[in-house]
């Protein structure tokens, strides 16, 4: 399973980045606001500092100027991943955008349906709301392990990327469900490291 950061915080990714354990970074334009800094300034960042994907999320609701945004956002770099929303749209563009082989990540996900129709839309990544589905009193997980089943009787090549992820446990089932990828938020990731009996092994 690889391991994304969910963060727009050039800081810590370099940080975290030292493990030389991330294998890509996932980050969406409402991260980027809280930041005050400029949307391809951010991106041009991570970029340098992680040679993974890096997903960058259009924000228009059209079709035309989804393919528009992701034309710009694909000059920043050549691991940019353009990240479309899963609506009638988003699939279109995914289509279209994968013809032209833009890598895509489909995102908020919260039915099996939908995975299958980014799959045939050729999504790069689908990504799953897994903390999302949670507080809506759904099992987040299972979504997982169902996309994950369906995707192998038919051999879609869309990868299952767990998004949404809230805690330690999440990670956990995430991989037992075979997520392909977990993008974790840098407070749940350092989570990860500690435990209190290896503090008093240590």
């Amino acid at each position: 399973m690889k391991i994304f950061l969910d963060s727009t915080n050039i800081e810590e990714i370099r940080e975290i980045n030292k493990l030389g354990i991330i294998d890509g970074i996932t980050t969406n334009p409402s991260l980027i606001a809280k930041s005050g800094k400029g949307f391809n300034q951010i991106l041009k960042s991570i970029c340098k500092e992680v040679k993974g994907p890096v997903s960058a999320e259009v924000t228009a609701e059209s079709f035309e100027n989804m393919l528009s945004e992701a034309k710009i956002l694909s000059k920043i770099s050549k691991n940019i991943v353009i990240k479309l929303p899963l609506t009638f749209n988003g699939l279109k563009a995914c289509k279209h955008l994968t013809k032209k082989n833009y890598k895509t990540n489909v995102t908020l996900c919260f039915t099996v349906p939908q995975a299958i129709l980014a799959a045939k839309a050729g999504a790069t990544y689908i990504s799953p709301f897994i903390g999302r589905l949670d507080d809506a009193n759904v099992d987040g997980v299972q979504l997982i392990r169902e996309i994950k089943l369906i995707f192998s009787h038919y051999n879609y090549e869309t990868k299952i990327l767990a998004a949404s992820i809230r805690t330690k446990n999440h990670v956990t089932q995430s991989a037992l469900a075979g997520a392909d990828v977990v993008t974790i938020p840098p407070k749940v990731f350092s989570s990860l490291v500690n435990h209190n009996l290896t503090d008093k092994g240590l």
